[in-house]
């Protein structure tokens, strides 16, 4: 299907799109990217492990997943997306500028995956805007928004 292509969790692929982001392993939402259509739209999903350090507080007894990560994994799936088609004149400094219209309406505990989908909506120098949605792997909407990356060309 022309540029779509498919990328397994333990790829080289991954990791190489993983590594364009300024984050750390631990602090990393998304375990496989699933579908890129380069520039355009990514889908990938992460799996709430229950040993993660904010669950500790959020909330005791009964973890869930903070709402701000759900922003996060959008975010980091949509600076994957803004590299997609950069080839060699990658974004330096990619990070979370905007979040714009965000609703949270829901949540997953331990156990549970998410589903990330990004749409790249708007590009000017330094900056991209990516809406998207978040699901459970069942299709149950947890949240939808959008969010805005900039960069240094």
């Amino acid at each position: 299907m022309g540029n779509e292509w498919g990328i397994m969790s333990h790829s080289s692929s991954l990791v190489q799109a993983l590594s364009a982001l300024p984050h750390g392993p631990s602090f990393r939402f998304i375990d496989e990217l699933i579908k890129v259509q380069p520039g355009v739209s990514a889908t990938a999903c992460w799996q709430l492990k229950g040993d993660e350090a904010f669950l500790a507080g959020h909330f005791p007894g009964n973890p869930m997943l903070p709402g701000v990560i759900m922003i996060e994994a959008l975010a980091q799936l949509g600076g994957i997306l803004a590299q997609s088609d950069r080839g060699d004149h990658p974004l330096k400094n990619v990070r979370l500028t905007a979040v714009r219209q965000f609703k949270i309406l829901g949540s997953i505990v331990p156990g549970q995956t998410l589903m990330i989908q990004a749409k790249r909506d708007a590009v000017m120098p330094g900056l991209v805007q990516i809406s998207g949605e978040i699901t459970t792997s069942d299709g149950a909407r947890l949240a939808i928004g959008s969010v805005v990356l900039s960069g240094d060309e």
